[in-house]
């Protein structure tokens, strides 16, 4: 953690640490376990812990500490403050109703998606995802879209700092080949991945741009893996999925 300065109020820090340390399953903590979570010695932990308590940001019972509701305010504070956010909620159950298959919306946060939304499909059982998920950005179709946005010295550097792993046997691990098929990305407006995290599922999805042009998040289509190829998921998803980002922008805009 940076020291404190002008710029830097290590107590803000440590209490966000804490925060994210109470938010980890099961959801309940004791002061030693959220102290080694947030990297704290456990008389610094205390002090964020009473301090949280105080401004009822979380409660105490016994041993244990867990959040309360009003934590939930500061991740919605995010997403209130998105100039999308909102109408993309309708826009995507519109697709997700028409497609019949799960719909998503994400940003990205360094070497991460997030989801800003989801809607699962029935047919697909995943997934303990929903907002506020994360998930390695150069295997999700989403997180492809965000990084083909990146300028060039940025991707660059990002493919240099992923640690690639095999996680299922199509994930690809070649930093020259990501940086391949992120040029395609680019190039041809949208990211396909099949079975690269999860074998079952696959993935299409297309940039939301602000009114300047900007790329500002992702929205994508799965289904299961082996129902399409790319050229039928093309076929079968990419003009409603289209349509579905520039609705979204349209709407920010005239609504700006």
């Amino acid at each position: 953690m940076p020291k404190e300065s002008d710029g830097f109020v290590r107590a803000i820090a440590r209490g966000f640490s804490v925060v994210e340390a109470l938010g980890r399953p099961p959801g309940r903590h004791t002061l030693s376990e959220t102290a080694a979570f947030a990297g704290l010695t456990r008389a610094t932990a205390r002090r964020m812990l009473a301090t949280l308590v105080a401004l009822k940001y979380c409660e105490a019972d016994g041993r244990y500490f867990s959040l309360r509701p009003r934590a939930l305010g500061l991740g919605l504070s995010y997403l209130n403050a998105l100039p999308y956010w909102g109408y993309a909620q309708r826009a995507l159950e519109d697709l997700r109703n028409e497609i019949g298959e799960s719909c998503a919306l994400a940003v990205l946060d360094e070497t991460e998606i997030v989801y800003a939304l989801r809607l699962p499909a029935r047919r697909i059982l995943s997934a303990n995802l929903g907002i506020g998920s994360r998930l390695p950005a150069h295997l999700i179709s989403l997180g492809r879209v965000l990084l083909a946005a990146l300028p060039p010295d940025q991707r660059a550097r990002y493919i240099s700092e992923i640690e690639f792993k095999q996680v299922t046997p199509r994930t690809l691990t070649c930093p020259i080949k990501l940086g391949e098929e992120l040029t395609r990305v680019e190039q041809q407006g949208y990211a396909w991945i099949d079975g690269e995290l999860d074998p079952a599922i696959c993935g299409i999805a297309v940039p939301v741009r602000d009114q300047a042009g900007h790329v500002v998040a992702a929205v994508s289509i799965n289904t299961i893996s082996g129902t399409v190829t790319e050229t039928e998921a093309k076929k079968k998803f990419l003009v409603a999925l289209k349509r579905t980002a520039q609705d979204i922008r349209t709407q920010t805009t005239a609504n700006g």
